[in-house]
């Protein structure tokens, strides 16, 4: 992976992990931490979508894609927080 691969995967992990953030309803973790979630979380949708068949492509794509997986590792660890 090149540097700019890099950013551009940081880039997307932060925005997915900003609007997770918003959407659970601030169960955000801050820059740093929401950056992580989106990574993990585009991971797991990249993972989830692949299992369905589906394929996004560019940019507004991907972001939907960690988006939903963030949102879905949100919720996981709102349900361990409960428990």
């Amino acid at each position: 992976m090149n540097l700019q691969a890099l950013l551009v995967f940081l880039v997307i992990g932060a925005i997915a992990g900003w609007i997770a953030g918003l959407l659970m309803k601030g169960r955000g973790f801050g820059f740093a931490g929401n950056v992580v979630i989106g990574i993990i979380g585009a991971i797991i949708g990249g993972f989830l979508f692949g299992l369905l068949g589906i394929h996004v492509g560019g940019f507004l794509g991907a972001i939907a894609m960690a988006t939903i997986g963030a949102v879905l590792l949100l919720w996981l660890i709102g349900l361990m927080k409960k428990g």
